[in-house]
């Protein structure tokens, strides 16, 4: 069986749906609410869960109520979570959805991320056929390098100086997640920029580079909350299964598509069976 590890932080999120964001000093009525343990390296721990049913994930918690609903929520979709705890509010969030299916997002709080010298079993590192780093500090990053496969999103990059990335995954569109590659030393074996409905570009070593297409929705697009990171999720499923590129970029576009005909982070995510 292929065994993951993900690295990095989570947001208790408020959504709520709206017929539209409102605008400054506008009251409107949500039609649906409901709240969820969210957040990049959350969402992509869930996704590894239902493909694989092997999961470590690594974080940080406050020691308030939303860090304990987070980690209760993450264990029944069947994260195993190794949380350190930390002595202040856990981060939070709302999240509008509109009637069309665009999310905007308010952070509330610190970013809680793990820490190398936190006492969490990182032995557990050892083996995993891929790891998943969204955050942490140096020394977290140098463990989540015990696994045979490192995978991060370029919000992680600040504190991944040194350490090899398999692949790095990030959004063309996001302002946060712009990277120059030229910047990063060792350089990623491959880089993948995703263009949401125009699909992506990957560049790897030797030169090598290509496109992928976006997959069609298999229903309904409901909202947009974590496609991306699901795309992300796939990319280190197919990563850690030994794919090649194409077919790892082609079954992260499925996750990414699927993603987004459920509410939420975690209702259209895919399944083993559909792997």
């Amino acid at each position: 069986m292929t065994r993951f590890a993900v690295v990095g932080h989570v947001e208790w999120i408020e959504f709520g749906r709206f017929s539209h964001v409102p605008e400054p000093g506008e009251i409107i009525d949500a039609t649906e609410w409901f709240s969820e343990a969210a957040g990049s390296a959350a969402v992509v721990a869930v996704q590894l869960a239902k493909l694989s049913g092997d999961v470590d994930f690594f974080t940080a918690l406050g020691d308030d109520w939303r860090g304990r609903a987070a980690r209760e929520r993450l264990e029944a979709l069947g994260v195993r979570v190794h949380a350190a705890p930390r002595d202040a509010m856990q981060r939070w969030g709302f999240v509008h959805l509109d009637d069309d299916g665009e999310r905007t997002i308010s952070i509330v709080g610190e970013r809680h991320v793990p820490h190398g010298a936190d006492d969490v079993p990182w032995e557990r590192i050892d083996g995993a056929d891929a790891v998943f780093v969204s955050g942490g500090d140096h020394a977290a990053m140098q463990q989540a390098r015990r696994g045979r496969l490192l995978v991060a999103t370029p919000r992680a990059v600040d504190t991944l100086a040194g350490i090899q990335l398999d692949a790095l995954v990030g959004s063309g569109k996001d302002r946060l997640e712009q990277v120059d590659p030229e910047t990063l030393d060792p350089p990623p074996k491959l880089i993948i920029t995703t263009a949401g409905k125009e699909g992506g570009t990957w560049h790897g070593a030797e030169q090598r580079e290509g496109r992928f297409e976006a997959a069609e929705l298999p229903g309904p697009l409901v909202d947009e909350y974590g496609a991306g990171d699901t795309f992300a999720a796939g990319v280190t499923y197919g990563l850690g299964r030994g794919w090649d590129p194409d077919r790892t970029l082609a079954f992260a576009a499925r996750a990414g598509a699927a993603n987004l005909t459920g509410r939420g982070p975690y209702e259209g995510q895919l399944t083993s069976a559909e792997s």
